[in-house]
């Protein structure tokens, strides 16, 4: 029976017992394991193995894709001011490895033959690269407006863009001395030079972006990957 006290027009009951019995648990009976639980089958060991290999070699292919953007990334910072090295035909290579992945201006003849026409996917322009008359370790890659590559073509004398070394091109670039020595017959020397005109600091920044996005990719696949093989205590 519940005690009820009448104060005036209110009534109020007692209806919380006033102490509770105590239920006594045996003595680490908390830390006993749930027998259905022990019955459930483990986890897949090849499953697991599985997800490991595929975090760990997206997370070295986008760090080894950040590496192979590393110099874009560089001249996307370069100074924007070109450099002017003159005439291409008597520039040395001396004064050429000094200005290696930076802005640069010059002049000069380019030689019709010993050169390649290609296109890439998403232009519309197509591009030529070119050796400097009297030249074959300097090369300059030109592109052609479209609606504009025919037999009249003439290639520019003047030339404003980034000067890199033919077989550290970067990405965008990469099976091009490839394709030069495969169509001319003639390899492409070890130590030469391409000027890659109309490309300046500012249309490198794309990237930027695209090295943050493997940055992260690598960075989440390793922080999921230390997850995975953590010890649970």
């Amino acid at each position: 029976m519940s005690d009820e006290v009448s104060f005036g027009e209110f009534v109020t009951r007692d209806l919380v017992p006033s102490s509770v019995p105590s239920v006594d648990l045996p003595r680490g009976a908390e830390d006993e394991l749930d027998p259905e639980l022990l019955s459930l089958p483990d986890p897949p060991k090849k499953g697991r193995t599985v997800t490991v290999l595929v975090l760990a070699v997206t997370a070295l292919a986008s760090l080894a894709m950040v590496f192979a953007l590393r110099r874009d990334v560089v001249y996307a910072f370069a100074s924007s001011s070109a450099a002017d090295v003159g005439e291409l035909l008597t520039v040395q290579v001396g004064a050429l490895a000094s200005l290696e992945n930076q802005a640069v201006s010059a002049q000069g003849m380019l030689g019709a033959a010993g050169g390649i026409l290609y296109e890439r996917p998403f232009a519309a322009d197509s591009f030529r690269a070119l050796p400097v008359a009297g030249r074959q370790d300097l090369w300059v890659e030109v592109r052609v407006p479209a609606g504009q590559e025919n037999a009249r073509w003439e290639p520019p004398r003047h030339f404003s863009g980034r000067l890199v070394r033919f077989q550290a091109a970067g990405p965008r670039h990469r099976g091009l001395a490839g394709a030069v020595a495969e169509a001319t017959h003639q390899p492409v020397p070890a130590n030469a030079w391409l000027l890659i005109d109309g490309e300046g600091p500012q249309g490198a920044r794309w990237s930027v972006a695209l090295a943050a996005l493997f940055l992260g990719f690598a960075g989440w696949n390793l922080f999921a990957l230390g997850r995975l093989l953590r010890k649970v205590r």
